[in-house]
C-alpha cells in the first residue's frame, strides 16, 4: 500500500478545518497509509520583517521539512509558482509514482512565508492548488480532500464525477 505523508509548518486549529482533515484522512486510509506531520512554523517577530529575516526562517523550517522526508519518497513541494494541475492529473501522479517501485510520496505546505528554496528544488514535483491565494490550514483541507478524490479516481471509483 502506497504511503502519502502530509508535512505542513503550523497547527491545524480552526475547527471546521480540521474536522474536514480528520473525515478524508479516515478515507484515505482505506487507499493509503497517509499521515500528517505537523512542524513548527518559525516565529518571526517583527511585523515588517526583512528579506534577510525571512529567508532565514524559511532556511530553518526547510532543514526540519527536508528532516521529515524518509529515505526513498518523493517530494511534492505545494508553491504558488508551482504547475497548476487537476484532479486527474494528480491521480496519476500518485499513480505514476506508485507505478515506478517509489510509491511513497511527501507533499509539503510552508508556512505563511512559502517554502525554501532548498524544499523546492529537493522536490521531484511543484504544484498548485490554483492561482488564489489560501490560508494554509484551508489549503490542507483542500490538499487532503484532492489526494482522497486522486485515490478514488485511480480506484475507478464514482467520487470524481
Amino acid at each position: 500500500m502506497q504511503t502519502i505523508d502530509l508535512i505542513c509548518l503550523g497547527k491545524l486549529n480552526a475547527k471546521y478545518c480540521a474536522e474536514g482533515v480528520a473525515e478524508y484522512q479516515k478515507r484515505l486510509a482505506a487507499f493509503a497509509n497517509f499521515r500528517i506531520v505537523e512542524l513548527p512554523e518559525e516565529k518571526i517577530e517583527e511585523k515588517n520583517a526583512s528579506p534577510a529575516l525571512v529567508a532565514r526562517a524559511l532556511e530553518k523550517e526547510g532543514r526540519a521539512i527536508l528532516a521529515h522526508v524518509r529515505r526513498g519518497q518523493s517530494l511534492v513541494a505545494l508553491c504558488v509558482e508551482g504547475k497548476l494541475v487537476s484532479s486527474e492529473e494528480l491521480a496519476a501522479l500518485l499513480a505514476g509514482k506508485a507505478a515506478s517501485g517509489a510509491g511513497d510520496v511527501a507533499f509539503v505546505i510552508g508556512s505563511s512565508h512559502g517554502l525554501s528554496e532548498e524544499v523546492k528544488r529537493a522536490a521531484s514535483a511543484c504544484i498548485s492548488l490554483g492561482r488564489i491565494t489560501l490560508p494554509h490550514q484551508l489549503a490542507r483541507l483542500v490538499l487532503t480532500e484532492q489526494l482522497y478524490r486522486a485515490c478514488t479516481i485511480n480506484a475507478g471509483m464514482k467520487y470524481h464525477k
